[in-house]
């Protein structure tokens, strides 16, 4: 198995539609809960972890069937071939929903395709890569997700103010788009190694948990914690920046879109260090510049964070809090990029689905429990919206100890 730039890149478009459907319900769901249905926070922060409940009874052991699956097309691409043209349809109708039961109709079909299709999709990528390239297979991977999320915030911010229905269209004709051409081009191998006796996720997990060496114990409570913190921020920042900083909801969205292009430029570069100075200290580097950013972004007053430095073309006025999130998007991206090649490092290529799933299960735990906890704390608190901001870092100090004490999942630890 040889690694081949091209088919990385081509096989990253289907991170691209993911990523595109994402940063527009992130961005612009929340505030239909809130201004078209006049949700409360709390119930906000629930609805915007649907998506992660239907991921976690569905991706992990999805993962693990698309190891077992055969099929002509191959073992993972069944998936997309069904879950992006469903997902895409259901995304495009959200914003016509005027009713609350119908709007529920719309999200909930959203969710259950798209958890249908991700895993196996993201799956690929350790298929066709080998051991020692895959944080950088994952670098350029993220990357065009990456690139999906500018598109889906920054083009996004500038269809809704045409017709906040736009972004949606938009986000289905694009995960079509990428759906055809992972669909075109990528072809799986044709050796799978024996997975018929292999154990399936359950087993898969309660062999992470027997396990003496608790280096895979240790690094995905490490994801379940820091994704708490990541994602808690990422479902109500667009109603922070609307409540905390006084802008309006599409500056919200430009906001995050500084984030995810500082994300991108530095995705490769993510990869290349997790390469050269291991992935276990990469992703502790990125840990602790993340928490210490996202506490700067609680003390400093709303006057200073949001004081206008300069204007760009594309990215439009940079405040100083502009500095804070692209500063961010660098330590994501060294968190991000580096783990999940640590996470199948610690198994066989015969079981890559099963332990993609396997992340998935812990990044999705938190990503329901984030958003649940945070909703709670805002409206605990008032409806401030700054908490958020203070309680990310302890989650993401959590983390970081547990990731001291990982020891495999670097690259020349890979198992065959």
């Amino acid at each position: 198995m040889k690694f081949n730039y091209g088919k990385i890149f081509l096989l990253g478009f289907g991170f691209f539609g993911v990523s595109i459907i994402w940063g527009v319900y992130n961005a612009f769901v929340p505030v239909f809960l809130a201004d078209k249905f006049h949700l409360a926070p709390a119930w906000i922060g629930f609805f915007m972890t649907l998506d992660n409940i239907a991921a976690l009874f569905i991706q992990p052991p999805v993962g693990a069937w698309s190891d077992r699956l055969r099929t002509p097309l191959g073992r993972r691409l069944p998936f997309v071939l069904i879950g992006a043209p469903v997902g895409a349809v259901a995304f495009g109708l959200i914003p016509l929903a005027m009713a609350l039961p119908l709007f529920v109709a719309c999200t909930s079909t959203l969710l259950l395709s798209m958890a249908f299709w991700r895993t196996p999709v993201v799956a690929l990528m350790p298929d066709i890569t080998p051991s020692q390239y895959r944080s950088q297979a994952n670098g350029i991977i993220n990357f065009m997700g990456g690139v999906g999320s500018i598109l889906s915030f920054i083009g996004g911010a500038a269809l809704y103010k045409m017709n906040p229905a736009f972004p949606f269209w938009m986000g289905s004709g694009m995960v079509i788009l990428a759906a055809i051409l992972v669909l075109a081009f990528i072809r799986e191998p044709k050796e799978y190694g024996d997975t018929e006796k292999q154990p399936g996720m359950l087993a898969s997990l309660a062999e992470v948990l027997k396990d003496k060496d608790k280096s895979a114990l240790r690094l995905l409570l490490a994801i379940f914690f820091w994704f708490i913190g990541y994602t808690a921020i990422e479902a109500f920042f667009t109603l922070y920046a609307k409540n905390q900083l006084g802008m309006n909801e599409a500056d919200g969205s430009r906001l995050l879109g500084h984030l995810s292009l500082f994300f991108v430029l530095f995705a490769l570069v993510a990869g290349a260090v997790g390469a050269k100075f291991g992935r276990r200290r990469t992703i502790m580097t990125g840990v602790l510049l993340l928490a210490v950013l996202i506490a700067c972004m609680y003390f400093l007053p709303v006057a200073t964070l949001t004081t206008v430095l300069t204007k760009l073309p594309v990215l439009g006025t940079i405040p100083v809090i502009s500095l804070f999130l692209m500063a961010a998007g660098i330590g994501w991206a060294f968190i991000n990029i580096n783990s999940l090649p640590m996470v199948v490092d610690m198994t066989t290529s015969a079981r890559l689905g099963t332990y993609t799933g396997l992340y998935y299960l812990f990044s999705t735990l938190s990503a329901i429990v984030g958003p649940n906890v945070n909703g709670w704390v805002i409206q605990l608190t008032g409806n401030n919206y700054n908490t958020i901001m203070l309680i990310a870092p302890v989650f993401m100090l959590v983390a970081f100890v547990l990731m001291a004490g990982v020891r495999r999942g670097e690259a020349s630890q890979a198992l065959a």
